[in-house]
């Protein structure tokens, strides 16, 4: 008796243990602190083929949020997609100028998106 149960709980953990190395984990972007350079070895996929959903913009004055669409961020091993918000316009600003990668020399530097 003793042995089939060490026997049934060796098989659960046999299959169990591939199962649980296939799980979906979730990939956690952070923004690049300011002035960092983020660099990729290669260029960023095109945007995904799903039309981004823009939700209504945060209560406030009129043209007080910009909606930043989502954009590809490199988290050191890939590409991944980090889906667009709203921003709050600072004061004396004309227009929102969106994060993009720059090409250079084979490698893919990344531009924060800034105001000007």
């Amino acid at each position: 008796m003793r042995f089939s149960k060490f026997l049934l709980m060796s098989l659960i953990a046999g299959f169990a243990l591939p199962i649980a190395g296939c799980v979906e984990r979730e990939v956690v972007v952070q923004r690049p602190a300011q002035g960092a350079v983020i660099v990729a070895p290669k260029p960023p996929p095109p945007p995904p083929q799903a039309v981004e959903y823009v939700p209504p913009p945060p209560a406030g004055a009129p043209g007080a949020w910009v909606w930043q669409p989502g954009h590809w961020r490199w988290n050191g091993r890939e590409y991944v997609w980090h889906p667009g918000e709203y921003a709050q316009r600072p004061a004396h600003v004309e227009r929102w100028i969106p994060p993009h990668w720059d090409e250079r020399g084979g490698q893919w530097f990344y531009v924060e998106g800034h105001w000007a």
